[in-house]
């Protein structure tokens, strides 16, 4: 339990650093803002195709039913989260994919990487590398696609813009370009990996950093009843049906599927907050949702432990 903690305070004081700096003024809202789009069209970008360029497994070689697994629960999530956002919390479409994205995207590089290799050692890399290469660029690229298709000023006559829009959408021009340099096996040339390497690293505290000013201006009460159902979501609900779907549908190899059980209950990641920043689209439950499930995770993540008979 020490050990988890450990972890997930740093998250914690990057969030407080730039909330205590937003309420004392040194950092503005337009300074948050500025953050945000600086990590959505630049850092997060370099971080995908920095992650999927310098793979080492083929994509082509991976186990199908190990994704089928951890991605097809995800879905089952993230319908789910939309459709109590929509039918019982009475939310606008567009809002619903931001509960989605939160109650089935994971903190996968802040914890998942520390406490599953910790969980597994060495026997828990492939599997966990396995999910990480993908994960964030397939959660990432499905959040923009549902967000712009269900933007009403992009139905009927704005089927052009639409495409037009995906088309120049940072996040799946990386996607794209990390699948071709990854399967043509073209490297960052030496002159400009240092680049990507510096926008890749940034990403992760400076969009904290700007999650901690949103929370200044949203507060931490800014959607509770929202931000708690997709934490139950998200850390329960999620690696349930993943350990259901290893288990008795497609019966993986028992490290297989405990690296994805961890993996889905890992608390929802900052990229719900840059997304829902990017679009002006429910940043208040975005921001509570991360907090939430970060806040909880440090108990649900220890009961998974017990329940997979780690540690």
């Amino acid at each position: 339990m020490s050990d988890i903690i450990a972890i997930v305070l740093p998250i914690f004081a990057l969030i407080g650093l730039g909330f205590l700096a937003a309420k004392i003024g040194l950092m503005s809202e337009r300074a948050g803002d500025g953050l945000a789009d600086y990590v959505f069209a630049l850092a997060v970008p370099a971080l995908i195709f920095r992650m999927l360029s310098e793979s080492t497994a083929p994509l082509n070689s991976s186990p199908w039913g190990y994704w089928v697994t951890y991605f097809a629960a995800a879905a089952v999530v993230w319908a789910g989260a939309m459709l109590i956002s929509s039918r019982v919390l009475h939310r606008e479409q567009r809002e619903g994919v931001i509960h989605g994205f939160c109650s089935a995207q994971s903190n996968t590089v802040f914890l998942g990487i520390p406490l599953i290799l910790r969980a597994y050692g060495d026997a828990g890399a492939v599997p966990l590398f396995l999910l990480l290469a993908i994960h964030l660029p397939i959660m990432m690229g499905v959040a923009a696609i549902l967000i712009e298709a269900a933007d009403p000023e992009r139905s009927g006559g704005g089927l052009r813009r639409f495409f037009k829009t995906l088309l120049t959408h940072p996040i799946l021009l990386a996607l794209a370009a990390g699948v071709a340099a990854q399967l043509t096996g073209v490297k960052a040339p030496a002159s400009i990996k240092p680049i990507l390497d510096a926008l890749a690293t940034s990403a992760s505290p400076v969009a904290l950093v700007s999650m901690g000013i949103a929370l200044a201006r949203y507060g931490f009460r800014s959607d509770p009843e929202a931000a708690s159902i997709s934490a139950f979501l998200k850390l329960m609900v999620h690696p349930a049906l993943v350990f259901v779907i290893g288990t008795w549908v497609f019966a993986l190899e028992p490290v297989f599927t405990g690296v994805a059980v961890l993996f889905a209950a890992l608390p929802s990641g900052i990229n719900g907050y840059m997304i829902a920043s990017r679009y002006k689209i429910a940043e208040g439950f975005a921001s509570n949702a991360i907090a939430f499930s970060t806040a909880f995770s440090v108990f649900t993540v220890a009961i998974w432990l017990w329940v997979l008979g780690v540690g």
